[in-house]
């Protein structure tokens, strides 16, 4: 059994270890109501403007975003955070971005797969299994900045209608509660229009083609940024858990430490009460 003086001293430590984490704890808390803010307005904006693309007319529209053809060369987009102490949040992204890249480059049709990453510790953790990464977004994932964005998307659009990038896929958590966070890969170009739902002949001023052409490089700014929002909340969101886990640990930790601190208080009285008895005796 440890001496009563160091379990005191393990227990003042645990203690002040707590505080830290309770104080992150609540600091996410705080954040993530802010981001989710953030990510409701940016959901509710991509809902309408995709019952605005569901409202028009498609019949035989064609534009280069939207057309799949053989698949040589591969963007790959991946968001994590900037900090670490939020569990696994980092190392999925770093799994499945890693199993996306070597998927692709088994394929004897990929010729390039180019590795975007928004966020510091994906990019770290990519870099050391020696992918090499095209271009990494520094402070983006703990501040997201629409203009960035806007510059990003411009130049995937570019690249895809120049045909330099045939497919490019997101990686990222989709925020779907404060206890779940769910990852997701999927295909941000080509683009794939949403079913009209409903048979209505609009009369489009000034052209069907001008408000789809104006329309999609839209969706793909917000289909990016709506990520980037998704993988912040969850960001706070798997933090604020994490921390409350290490919180009720350290608690569980002080109370096992305190019962086995005075036990070992009360054998070293016991101890000395007999030390005291024998030498009365003698």
């Amino acid at each position: 059994m440890s001496a009563p003086k160091e379990i005191k001293k393990r227990i003042n430590s645990i203690k002040s270890t707590r505080k830290t984490t309770s104080a992150m704890k609540m600091v996410s808390s705080s954040k993530l109501r802010k981001a989710e803010n953030r990510l409701s307005n940016i959901r509710q904006f991509v809902a309408s403007l995709r019952h605005i693309m569901e409202s028009l007319p498609t019949n035989g529209y064609s534009n280069s975003i939207c057309q799949e053809r053989p698949i040589k060369n591969v963007a790959l987009i991946a968001f994590s955070s900037d900090s670490s102490l939020c569990g696994a949040f980092n190392s999925n992204i770093s799994r499945e971005l890693q199993k996306t890249y070597h998927k692709y480059k088994k394929s004897s049709d990929v010729e390039a797969v180019y590795v975007y990453t928004i966020g510091k510790k994906v990019c770290d953790s990519i870099r050391k299994t020696g992918i090499s990464i095209t271009k990494n977004f520094e402070n983006l994932a703990g501040k997201p900045v629409r203009q960035t964005v806007s510059e990003f998307a411009a130049t995937l659009i570019s690249q895809y209608e120049k045909n330099q990038i045939d497919r490019i896929d997101l990686i990222f958590h989709h925020f779907k509660s404060a206890g779940v966070q769910q990852l997701v890969n999927i295909p941000l170009l080509p683009l794939k229009l949403p079913e009209q739902q409903n048979e209505t002949d609009y009369i489009i001023e000034p052209s069907r083609e001008v408000a789809f052409n104006a329309l999609l490089p839209t969706m793909i700014e917000t289909k990016i940024y709506e990520a980037l929002l998704d993988s912040n909340t969850s960001e706070h969101a798997a933090r604020m858990i994490a921390m409350q886990t290490a919180t009720d640990n350290a608690d569980d930790l002080v109370n096992e430490l305190t019962i086995e601190y005075n036990k070992s208080r009360q054998q070293a009285i016991t101890n000395e009460l007999l030390d005291l008895i024998g030498g009365s005796a003698q």
